[in-house]
C-alpha cells in the first residue's frame, strides 16, 4: 500500500537476521523456527517470511489457519506450524495446504484419529502453563503409538511451551522436566521435539541434546522481558514527521478536553499519529525522539494526531521516532503498563511499513 501520510514503521531486516543468529549462536545444531504470527508481531509477516527464506530458512510457525493459508499462497515449499486450536471442519483446508496442525486436547485427537484426510501433526503437551496442551502423559504416549500406526498422517512433532522462561527458573525446570519424562517414555521419536520459546532460547537451550528445534519469537524481533537484552537489535522504530507547527500563548490550550494549557509563550509541534494507528491514549505525557532529543507529548491523543511541545530548532517535516530508538519500546510498554509485545503488535493496519536492509 502506498504511504500517503507521513506516518510509518521501519523494519530493519538485517536487525532480524542479526537476532536470528544470535538464536543459533545459543541453540547450535538446532533449526530455528520463527514465529510470525500475527502479522509477525506487527512487523509483516509476509514480507518477514519472504527475507528469512533468502537466508535459508524453511520453516515458520503461525497461530491461525488464516495466518498459515496467507503465507502458503506466497510458498508452497516451506514447513508452516499451526499452534492454535483447530476445528474439526477445517482439517480438510489444513490437509489441502499441507499445514501442520496441533494437537491440543482429546477431542481434537479423537477428530484426527478418526479421519482419513493425509495430516502432518504435533501432539502438544502442557507442562503447566494450562493453555492449550494435554496433561496426561500416558494418553500421549498412547496417542503417539496410534498416530504412527495411522498411514494417512504424518506425525511430525511434539512440543511444549514454557510460561516462566523467562522469570520463574524453578517453575521453568519443572515444566522442562515433565516434558523430557514423556520425551524418553516414547518408543519411537518424531523428528521434530521443541520446546523453547525466546527466552529458553537464549537462555537455555544450548544445554539441551535432545530437542531438535527451538520456536523464536518476539526476540527475533529484537524484544525481551528479561532484564539482559542479549545483545539483540530492535527491528521496528515508528516515526511520522512534524504536520504542522501551533504558537500557544501563555493561558491557551491544546486538544480535546484542553487539558494541556501553556503556562508561558510555547511552540507545538502536531503530529498526524494517534490511537486509531496504535499509538495508545495512555501515551500522553510520554517522551518522543526529535534529531536525537526528547520532547515531551502534552495534550489528548486524537485518534489520527498528537501534540509535542517543540523548541524554535525543530521544523515542519523533521522527523519524529515515537519508539524504536532513544525512547526504546520497553519504556513505551511501561507507560502503557503492559509488556513489549503488546505495543508492536498495537500498531494498527493503516501506517505502513518500510523494509530496510543493506545485506544482499
Amino acid at each position: 500500500m502506498k504511504n500517503y501520510r507521513p506516518t510509518w514503521a521501519e523494519i530493519n531486516l538485517d536487525a532480524l537476521y542479526h537476532n536470528l543468529q544470535i538464536a543459533q549462536k545459543n541453540a547450535p545444531h538446532k533449526t530455528i523456527i520463527p514465529v510470525i504470527k500475527a502479522n509477525g508481531y506487527g512487523h509483516g509477516a509476509i514480507k518477514i517470511m519472504k527475507f528469512l527464506i533468502e537466508k535459508g530458512v524453511d520453516y515458520f510457525s503461525v497461530s491461525t489457519l488464516e495466518e498459515a493459508l496467507e503465507l502458503r499462497k506466497v510458498n508452497h515449499n516451506v514447513h508452516l506450524l499451526m499452534m492454535g486450536p483447530i476445528q474439526k471442519k477445517d482439517l480438510e483446508v489444513a490437509s489441502k495446504h499441507d499445514i501442520e496442525i496441533t494437537l491440543y486436547d482429546e477431542e481434537i485427537t479423537h477428530y484426527v484419529l478418526s479421519s482419513k484426510l493425509p495430516l502432518i501433526c504435533h501432539v502438544k503437551m502442557d507442562t503447566g502453563m494450562h493453555r492449550y496442551g494435554v496433561m496426561d502423559e500416558t494418553y500421549i504416549c498412547q496417542v503417539i503409538e496410534e498416530l504412527q500406526k495411522k498411514t494417512n498422517i504424518k506425525l511430525k512433532g511434539i512440543y511444549t511451551h514454557f510460561a516462566t522462561a523467562d522469570s520463574d527458573e524453578v517453575f521453568y525446570y519443572r515444566q522442562v522436566d515433565r516434558f523430557y519424562k514423556l520425551f524418553t517414555q516414547l518408543k519411537v521419536k518424531p523428528p521434530v521435539i521443541h520446546m523453547s520459546n525466546s527466552s529458553s532460547t537464549l537462555n537455555y537451550e544450548k544445554d539441551f541434546d535432545f530437542t531438535t528445534h527451538v520456536r523464536y519469537g518476539i526476540s527475533l524481533y529484537g524484544l525481551t522481558l528479561e532484564p539482559k537484552n542479549h545483545n539483540l537489535k530492535t527491528v521496528m522504530k515508528l516515526k511520522t514527521r512534524i504536520a504542522t507547527i501551533k504558537s500557544l500563548k501563555k493561558g491557551e490550550c491544546v486538544g480535546y478536553g484542553q487539558t494541556y494549557c501553556a503556562k508561558e509563550d510555547e511552540i507545538i509541534g502536531v503530529l498526524p499519529i494517534g490511537y486509531a494507528d496504535g499509538f495508545l491514549r495512555r501515551n500522553k505525557h510520554g517522551d518522543v525522539e526529535i534529531k536525537k532529543r526528547r520532547y515531551q507529548l502534552v495534550g489528548n491523543i486524537c485518534m489520527d494526531a498528537c501534540f509535542v511541545k517543540i523548541d524554535d530548532s525543530i521544523k515542519v517535516g523533521n522527523i519524529v521516532t515515537l519508539f524504536g530508538g532513544l525512547v526504546t519500546t520497553d519504556e513505551v510498554a511501561k507507560r502503557n503498563k503492559t509488556i513489549n509485545y503488546e505495543i508492536v503488535t498495537s500498531i494498527s493496519y493503516r501506517v505502513t511499513k518500510e523494509y530496510v536492509r543493506r545485506s544482499s
